[in-house]
């Protein structure tokens, strides 16, 4: 509408956009000093999302995959650390959401690129109480880091549902960015009504917490389709290091092609990956209950990134939602050429 406010965007917003600008300047030299020869650095998160990434890591495949090329991991929390990280020439590679690339890459100079899918769906509203939107009125929500896919996508539905959200004390609900397990402790102690996470904080918080999916973030989309993971890279690492690049691919192709064989042997190979990064594997239920709501994929699925990437200009996160060039699938037709010769 002609007289509509365009939203301000949220000081922590600015906060975010600034951090990735510093990070990537800062972090250029460092790209353009690195080596074919140097270790690659690899990051995923300890969730079950980045399920490929779990059991590859677990089991060695990755470094199999790089052959004399020593391989070095790092794991996150959310993305937008991760990307921060990429941008500065951190990390070479990363398991990464949708929301904290799209928005890396409008803000860092559109040096990163989405080079392959991994996981669609995963991502879910669990409410401990309410049983519909208006019934969220008055109550704190969290999501795992302010700017990552599921608090897009959480702000993106609370609009769509005509509630507003609370900077200081006007607002129908109040939405508090919060780690993972920390949003498990605060909805067990009833200091959280509901949050929007990804797989299997989703399950948790269902087994371990008694709440209820409000929303199953598929329905969403349309054919209950969207990239809630994808692999991450930037324009100088595949220009200086594409042998590297393609081997890691090539692992993360076959780890694919083994969870969509046979699912629930994946599953519990990520479970076990899972349980001796955190510390405790999932129990069966829990575990059962988030991967039926999560699939395997090589697509990244540029359609569903666009709408993405509308969403985050809307909410002002971003300044421009013209994502052309962030996807690039030459790396991964690459990777199946070498792949079929081997």
């Amino acid at each position: 509408m002609a007289n509509e406010r365009r939203p301000h965007l949220p000081r922590r917003a600015l906060v975010v956009a600034a951090l990735l600008l510093t990070v990537f300047a800062g972090g250029c030299s460092r790209s353009d000093s690195r080596r074919a020869s140097d270790p690659f650095r690899l990051a995923f998160f300890p969730n079950i999302i980045h399920a490929q990434a779990l059991v590859g890591h677990d089991e060695g495949a990755f470094a199999r995959a790089l052959g004399e090329t020593e391989l070095e991991t790092k794991q996150f929390n959310a993305g937008p650390s991760a990307m921060q990280a990429l941008s500065s020439g951190s990390i070479d590679f990363a398991y990464a959401g949708t929301g904290p690339a799209i928005n890396a890459y409008l803000k860092a100079d559109r040096e990163l690129r989405i080079v392959a899918g991994a996981v669609s769906g995963g991502a879910v509203f669990v409410a401990r109480t309410a049983r519909s939107p208006d019934e969220l009125k008055g109550k704190v929500l969290a999501t795992p880091q302010f700017g990552n896919s599921q608090d897009i996508a959480l702000r993106h539905w609370l609009k769509t549902q005509g509630l507003s959200i609370a900077e200081d004390r006007k607002g129908d609900v109040r939405v508090t960015p919060t780690a993972n397990p920390h949003i498990l402790s605060l909805f067990i102690s009833r200091r959280l009504e509901a949050a929007w996470v990804p797989e299997p904080w989703g399950a948790r918080l269902i087994h371990e917490g008694g709440g209820h999916v409000l929303v199953d973030e598929r329905d969403l989309w349309p054919n209950g389709a969207f990239p809630t993971t994808v692999l991450v890279t930037t324009t100088k690492v595949l220009q200086a290091r594409p042998q590297q690049v393609a081997a890691v691919l090539r692992a993360h192709i076959a780890l694919t092609t083994r969870w969509r064989s046979d699912p629930a042997t994946f599953a519990r190979q990520a479970n076990d990956a899972y349980g001796k990064l955190t510390g405790k594997k999932l129990p069966e239920a829990t575990l059962d209950d988030a991967f039926s709501r999560i699939a395997p994929t090589l697509d990244p699925m540029p359609a569903a990134l666009a709408v993405a990437a509308k969403q985050a200009q809307e909410l002002g996160f971003t300044s421009s939602a013209d994502i052309s060039g962030l996807v690039d699938m030459e790396p991964l037709r690459a990777a199946f050429v070498s792949k079929s010769v081997r």
